[in-house]
């Protein structure tokens, strides 16, 4: 079973590395900004961990920060649009706003509001709001009527359905969203480190290395942001595994049959 289920990433990553390693010694060479596999393998050992260790730790702290800031607001949001329905058009357009406005037309913006790593923060954040708030509301609209009927029918509000029905409801579509989110803050706070205002992190290593022309460097950060990024997946999913067992279990049993 967990065989049948790596086995199609595993042959997609080696036809990848395969397609690569052709394309960087026949079409493309490292002058052409590609370099060959073993090329950014090699630079990635010869930087080895003391290179990587300080600019991992701090691109890593901003995500994580981002990431609990943007979710955070964004299922208060949701739950706050659940108890005050009046609300709901204001958060919406708000949230439909923070998602369509690229991150680039943002940045410069809160790089002159805010110091430090704080614009990288609030990029993080802001990469990760829209998804989650849909995820989130998706999920707290899902529960099921007759179980709201039976809170009402015993004196129950909405804060009591929240409480007893709409929170479990939410969860898959909730931890689907955190699980997409977590690469996602990655991503935003690489693209804020661009701008400037620290000192260490993948993206300044990212930039110093392409003024340098190091193309081998470059290509290798790139990965490493890469295995970050799908690590983070792949621990929000596990998360996500031992939260809801009931419904992996369902699904194995759907395969099964």
């Amino acid at each position: 079973m967990n065989a049948r289920r790596w086995l199609p990433g595993a042959i997609g990553i080696s036809i990848l590395i395969a397609a690569w390693s052709l394309v960087s010694t026949t079409v493309l060479t490292t002058r052409d900004g590609v370099p060959t596999p073993w090329a950014t393998i090699a630079s990635l050992v010869d930087d080895g961990w003391s290179f990587y260790q300080p600019n991992l730790a701090q691109t890593a702290g901003e995500a994580l920060r981002g990431y609990l800031i943007g979710n955070g607001l964004a299922i208060a949001c949701a739950v706050t649009v659940l108890l005050v329905p009046m609300v709901e058009r204001f958060v919406l357009q708000l949230a439909i706003a923070s998602y369509c406005i690229p991150i680039m037309a943002v940045g410069p913006l809160l790089s002159m509001l805010f110091n430090g790593d704080t614009p990288v923060v609030a990029l993080a954040a802001l990469s990760v709001f829209f998804t989650t708030l849909v995820g989130a509301l998706l999920g707290l609209r899902s529960a099921d009527a007759t179980a709201l009927d039976l809170v009402r029918a015993h004196g129950g509000g909405r804060w009591q359905q929240l409480r007893r029905v709409r929170v479990v409801a939410a969860l898959p579509t909730t931890l689907a969203a955190l699980r997409v989110a977590a690469p996602a803050a990655l991503l935003g706070a690489i693209i804020g480190e661009y701008l400037g205002r620290v000192t260490n992190g993948l993206g300044i290593a990212m930039i110093i290395s392409e003024t340098q022309l190091n193309v081998a460097r470059t290509w290798a950060i790139a990965l490493v942001s890469g295995a970050v990024a799908g690590a983070a997946y792949g621990l929000t999913a596990l998360v996500e595994r031992y939260a809801l067992p009931w419904a992996h279990a369902t699904t194995a049993r759907g395969e099964a049959s």
